[in-house]
């Protein structure tokens, strides 16, 4: 899969654009277990432009996790102009603009999914991003804003003519949220049309080898983004590329895997953030690191209240990595 000057490869796997999940010690930790491409949280436009530190922030990103790409979210084709442009300062693989994320402090303002209810608009925030910027442009978005009116197949074609060089879609309508069951079928649809030259990604549902390997061959995507299968659980990249090449289901990580992983996933998220704010962001990684394991909920309520990482390294190394 190819887009603007980058080869992804053969069926890339590209982790999600998810807030306060993908910041950059996450990011390095799925480049470092098979990524093929990876993005920052999404980014507002109305803040980039007011020039919001913590808006600023979530664009930077280290060479590792290169190939990387920016999302920008807005509802204001000026204002996503003035994004996109201070996004290509940072010298992204790619920028993506998110028509996709249906939650309500994103859609409630009129960003995100709620452009599926205003396609013209969606078209010219669209258009005057590719006009704006040198880097190929993405977009990320939904089945339609509810079950009557899945329109996806329409818009990609019109996001297409207006220069965007790929789109990944969510198989849920913006209604859905992220409940039910994804529906690839209109995934599969956009993907054979013949009016279709871009690479179309699949999303939703993604969590394992098999599922995505299944989706390729039922559906024909050029690649599969992976979200929240992810969190905590940077294994299933490898382990997409493992089913698909050899036809192999890799074994579970072992307990001194997940440990070791968690461990340094803590420890890059310190060195980003510092001690407490690293510590404070990583807690929402941990049960997906330690699910299953025994009387994890027990471990996880001790840590959770502790402060620096030789108490947390401790308390996982002395529970599950016993001498």
């Amino acid at each position: 899969m190819i887009i603007g000057k980058t080869d992804f490869g053969e069926f890339p796997v590209i982790l999600a654009p998810l807030e306060d999940i993908t910041d950059s010690a996450f990011r390095n930790i799925c480049r470092e277990h098979g990524a093929d491409l990876v993005y920052t949280e999404f980014v507002s436009s109305e803040a980039l432009i007011r020039q919001a530190l913590k808006s600023s922030n979530k664009m930077l990103f280290d060479e590792s996790e290169r190939p990387i790409g920016i999302q920008i979210f807005g509802n204001n084709p000026e204002t996503m102009k003035q994004a996109a442009q201070l996004a290509e300062s940072c010298q992204p693989e790619l920028i993506d603009i998110n028509f996709g994320c249906p939650v309500r402090k994103v859609a409630g303002k009129g960003a995100g999914a709620a452009l599926l209810n205003n396609i013209p608009l969606m078209v010219e925030i669209t258009r005057e991003v590719v006009k704006s910027v040198n880097l190929p442009v993405t977009v990320k978005t939904r089945l339609g804003w509810d079950e009557s009116s899945k329109i996806i197949v329409e818009v990609a074609e019109r996001l297409q003519d207006v220069g965007i060089q790929a789109i990944t879609i969510h198989g849920r309508t913006r209604a859905q949220m992220y409940s039910g069951e994804a529906d690839w079928t209109l995934i599969g649809e956009v993907k054979n049309n013949q009016r279709m030259k871009i690479p179309v990604i699949g999303n939703g549902d993604i969590n394992s080898g098999q599922k995505a390997v299944e989706m390729r061959n039922r559906y024909g995507v050029d690649a599969v983004m992976i979200g929240r299968a992810a969190i905590g659980n940077p294994w299933i990249f490898k382990g997409v590329k493992e089913f698909r090449q050899n036809n192999l289901i890799n074994n579970p990580p072992t307990i001194e895997e997940r440990v070791e992983v968690c461990l340094r996933h803590l420890s890059l998220a310190i060195v980003k953030k510092g001690e407490f704010k690293g510590i404070i962001e990583m807690r929402k990684h941990y049960s997906g690191y330690f699910k299953g394991l025994p009387d994890f909920k027990k471990v996880r309520m001790e840590i959770i209240t502790l402060k620096t990482y030789e108490e947390i390294r401790k308390v996982l190394t002395g529970y599950y990595l016993p001498e």
